[in-house]
């Protein structure tokens, strides 16, 4: 009998914006704010190394969190062909083992009407790290952190499989999860079920809790759940696609 393959849910946070112009040096105070925000979220996102032709050479390379230094890594994550590209940067925390470690990375300063600007952290899945970062109060600061640091127009964090079975388009700014965050210009959170819990993130939106435990495809009782808040949401006029 041939093996079945069994596909490995993968959890992640992403924060999504349109268009907006920023030179490198507003691209770095962003990042700063990120990574120091970050780094007081949980300790596995207190350090990060540049990306490396392998593991033991990208420990080679951290990342310096200090303004200048990110204003120099963003300008070599300059697009060489189209200015209007803006940047990018990878980054990885060091954690040498599969699927216990955590990486990201931001595009910023785009603004060309084809692509999106975006921060996406990849989280871990297994081990101590795992247990300790897929949870409400990390995983809420970690998402309050790319609020705060990028002003995105839309950021979640969610299990990829619940994610697709809840918003199979996979178009930025209609995505519905675990953790979801909404600013105020697009529109107004309507009343949610329970166990759903709304909180203000300062004066910029709101932050939507789906579930206290993790929200995991496996639980049917998740997926109810998340599907009658994406009609909810949908609604409300909140999941707009952030490109036509």
């Amino acid at each position: 009998m041939p093996e079945t393959f069994q596909r490995i849910d993968s959890y992640y946070a992403g924060a999504y914006w349109g268009p907006r112009k920023e030179t490198p040096e507003e691209c770095a105070q962003r990042a700063e704010i990120f990574l120091a925000s970050m780094a007081k979220v949980d300790p596995s996102f207190s350090r990060w190394f540049q990306q490396g032709r392998s593991r033991r050479d990208a420990l080679k390379r951290p990342i310096e969190p200090t303004r200048a230094a990110l204003e120099k890594l963003i300008r070599r994550g300059r697009d060489r062909q189209f200015e209007d590209l803006g940047y990018s940067v990878w980054a990885w925390n060091g954690v040498c083992v599969d699927y216990e470690d955590s990486g990201f990375n931001f595009a910023c300063g785009a603004y060309s009407e084809a692509v999106s600007n975006v921060c996406v952290c990849n989280l871990p899945t297994r081990g101590p790290n795992a247990e300790r970062v897929l949870t409400v109060p990390v995983l809420t600061g970690l998402v309050r952190s790319m609020v705060l640091a990028w002003e995105p127009d839309s950021a979640i964090a969610t299990s990829s499989m619940l994610r697709e079975k809840v918003t199979p388009t996979g178009r930025a700014g209609t995505f519905v999860g675990w953790i979801m965050y909404f600013p105020r210009s697009r529109g107004t959170v309507p009343p949610l079920p329970a166990p759903v819990r709304i909180e203000p993130v300062e004066d910029k939106g709101a932050l939507i809790v789906l579930t206290p435990e993790r929200l995991t495809p496996a639980n049917p009782e998740h997926v109810e759940l998340a599907q009658r808040v994406h009609v909810l949401l949908d609604r409300a006029g909140l999941l707009r696609p952030l490109k036509p």
